[in-house]
C-alpha cells in the first residue's frame, strides 16, 4: 500500500474513484460504455462486496447523495429497522444484564438497508440493467478473486468469530488458517445472490432469502417477526440536509446519518480557519472542540428518527456555540472514535452527474453472521448504534432505526454547479474527516490528492454504544509536527500520536474547476485509486 502522496487524477469528461482498483475500473469501464454516474456507482458497488468484504456487502448500510446536470440533489437512505421485540429489558434479560448490545451474533443485527437502497439508486436514473452492472461481480465472485492484504488483516482480525461461522469460515479459512495474499476465495453461493438480486432485488425483503434470513436471526434468539424485514424493501428518495461552508452550499445524508453533525461543525467553523495555517494548533484546536460539542449534542439530544436535530442546527443556538469556541483559552469550554468498516466511492458522468457513495457491515466482517448457502454476511449496526439507556433518544426500541455513522456529501455553487463530492469511511471520524476535507478544499485550496493524503486528527470517543465513557483524547498522526501538538497539549488537549498514516479511513475526492476539469483523487492509506474517462 503506497503511503506517499499521488498527484490528483485529471479528466474534462468523467471520473470515478474508489478504495481499490479493481472497483475503480469497474466505474470507468461502465461509463467508457455509455452508462451514467448512477450505473458506474452500482457497479463499483458489487465489486467492491468482494475487494472489501470486512467493509461491505449486501448484509449492511448504503446511502447515496445525488447531484443531477440540473442543480438538483437527492438522497437514497438505506438503513434497516431493528426487530420488532427489541427493548431494553429483552436485552438486557437475555445477556443477565449487561449493559450494551453484543457486536457480534444475531442479537446485534439490523435490517439490512443496502439491497432496498441500491435498487432506488437505480430505479431513479440508471441506463444500464442491474443484471448488466453487477454480472462482472458475480463472475468475480464464482471464479474467486485473488485475496487482498486489507482483507488478510481483516480475516486476521476476526479470526475465532470467522471460524465460529460456516459461511465465513468455508470462504475465508478453507484451510483452516487466514488466507494467504492472491490466494483465490471462491463464492459461488454469494454468485448465486447476487445474480439473484440484480433480477429481483425484493425478495432479499419477502421472498425466500427473507425467510431464511430471519429464520437463522429467530433460531439463534433475536426478536424478529419478519413484517419489520419487509418493512425495509421499499426505499424512496429523500431530500438532502443542506448548510453552508466558505460559500459553498453542502448537501449531506439525512437521518439516520450524522450528516447534520458535518453541518454542525461546518457552520462552527466557518469564517475561522482560512486565516489560520492548516494544520496548526489554532486551526486543529477549533476543529477538535467543535467535533466534541457535535458528539456532545448527538449523545445528549439527538435520535436516529430526527428527535433534536432542528434545536441543534438552530441559528442562535449555533451562534452561541460560536461564542464559547471563540472565548480566550481560559474561558474554553471543557467537553466531558471508534473505529469502523466502511468504503466509499464517488463519481462523475460527461453529463455532471455526480454520484457520493458509501456503505458498510457496521465493524469488520459486521455480526460475523452469514445466512446459510447465501454468501451474504449480516451487519452488527443495532449492536453498535443502539443503546440499553432508558428514556435516551436511541434507546433500543421495536421498529426503530440505530444511529448510524455513515454519511456522504456534495457540495455545489451559487448557481447550483458542481464544486466538490467526497466521503471517508472510518466509524466517529468519518464526520470530523469530512470537515477536514472540506477546509483543506475551500478555506486552503487544496487538491484532491493533497487533501486525502493530509494528516489526520481525531477526537475520542464518539458516540458509539460501545465507548460512551471512555477517556477523551485527540488522536494525531505523526506527521502533525511536534511543536504543534505541544501546542495543543498546553491548549488542554490530550494528545495520542497515531503512525503517520495510521488515523483510518479512506477517503475519495472528486473536485470540478471553473473550466469543467475534474481532478480527483483516492486516499493513499488504502490502495484505491481514481481514474478518469474522457
Amino acid at each position: 500500500m503506497s503511503q506517499v502522496q499521488r498527484p490528483p487524477t485529471l479528466s474534462t469528461g468523467a471520473m470515478v474513484s474508489s478504495s481499490h482498483p479493481a472497483a475503480s475500473f469497474a466505474g470507468a469501464r461502465v461509463l467508457a460504455d455509455g452508462g451514467n454516474a448512477i450505473d458506474a456507482t452500482l457497479a463499483m458497488a458489487a465489486v467492491t462486496w468482494l475487494t472489501l468484504p470486512g467493509q461491505c456487502g449486501i448484509g449492511g448500510d448504503a446511502f447515496a447523495v445525488v447531484a443531477e446536470p440540473d442543480g438538483r440533489v437527492w438522497t437514497v437512505n438505506g438503513s434497516g429497522f431493528g426487530p420488532d421485540g427489541g427493548t431494553t429489558d429483552f436485552y438486557r434479560d437475555i445477556q443477565g444484564g449487561r449493559s450494551g448490545i453484543p457486536l457480534t451474533g444475531a442479537l446485534g443485527v439490523a435490517v439490512p438497508g443496502a439491497p432496498a437502497a441500491l435498487a432506488a439508486l437505480h430505479s431513479h436514473g440508471a441506463r444500464m440493467s442491474l443484471a448488466e452492472l453487477w454480472e462482472p461481480a458475480a463472475r468475480m465472485a464464482e471464479n474467486g478473486l485473488a485475496c487482498t492484504a486489507k482483507t488478510v488483516t481483516d480475516v486476521r482480525e476476526a479470526f475465532d468469530a470467522i471460524r465460529a461461522d460456516d459461511g465465513l469460515a468455508a470462504v475465508y479459512t478453507p484451510d483452516g488458517a487466514v488466507p494467504a495474499v492472491g490466494q483465490r476465495l471462491p463464492q459461488p453461493d454469494l454468485a448465486r445472490t447476487i445474480r439473484r438480486l440484480a433480477t429481483a432485488p425484493g425478495d432479499f425483503y419477502t421472498g425466500e432469502f427473507a425467510e431464511r434470513a430471519v429464520a437463522v436471526l429467530c433460531a439463534a434468539g433475536a426478536p424478529f417477526s419478519g413484517d419489520e424485514w419487509a418493512a425495509g424493501a421499499v426505499v424512496a428518495p429523500e431530500a438532502p440536509l443542506t448548510g453552508g461552508y466558505a460559500g459553498a452550499t453542502i448537501h449531506q445524508t439525512p437521518l439516520p446519518t450524522p450528516g447534520w453533525m458535518v453541518l454542525q461543525q461546518a457552520a462552527l467553523c466557518d469564517g475561522t480557519l482560512g486565516a489560520a495555517p492548516w494544520l496548526g494548533a489554532e486551526a486543529i484546536d477549533r476543529m477538535a472542540r467543535a467535533a466534541r460539542l457535535a458528539f456532545q449534542d448527538r449523545f445528549a439530544l439527538c435520535g436516529s428518527d430526527g428527535a433534536g436535530v432542528r434545536e441543534v442546527l438552530d441559528a442562535n443556538r449555533i451562534a452561541e456555540q460560536r461564542r464559547a469556541l471563540d472565548a480566550s483559552a481560559e474561558q474554553r469550554m471543557s467537553f466531558s472514535v471508534a473505529g469502523g468498516d466502511t468504503t466509499c466511492t464517488v463519481a462523475v458522468d460527461a453529463d455532471g452527474r455526480a454520484v457520493s457513495f458509501i456503505h458498510s457491515l457496521g465493524f469488520t466482517f459486521g455480526a460475523k453472521l452469514t445466512v446459510p448457502g447465501t454468501g451474504v454476511v449480516l451487519n452488527n449496526r443495532l449492536g453498535r448504534g443502539a443503546y440499553l439507556i432508558p428514556g435516551h433518544p436511541n434507546e433500543v426500541a421495536p421498529r426503530r432505526k440505530p444511529l448510524n455513522t455513515l454519511n456522504a456529501w456534495i457540495a455545489t455553487g451559487a448557481d447550483g454547479e458542481l464544486l466538490a463530492l467526497g466521503s471517508i469511511p472510518g466509524g466517529d471520524g468519518q464526520v470530523q474527516w469530512n470537515m477536514q476535507l472540506l477546509s483543506y478544499l475551500f478555506d486552503h485550496g487544496l487538491d484532491p490528492a493533497e487533501a486525502v493524503s493530509a494528516p489526520r486528527f481525531t477526537v475520542f470517543p464518539g458516540s458509539d454504544a460501545d465507548v460512551i465513557g471512555r477517556p477523551d483524547e485527540l488522536r494525531v498522526e505523526a506527521r502533525i509536527p511536534d511543536d504543534v501538538r505541544s501546542e495543543l497539549q498546553d491548549m488542554g488537549h490530550r494528545v495520542v500520536v497515531q503512525p503517520d498514516f495510521g488515523a483510518g479511513g479512506s477517503a475519495q475526492v472528486i473536485r470540478r474547476d471553473a473550466r469543467g476539469v475534474l481532478s480527483g483523487a483516492a486516499d493513499p492509506r488504502q490502495e484505491g485509486i481514481a481514474i478518469g474517462v474522457e
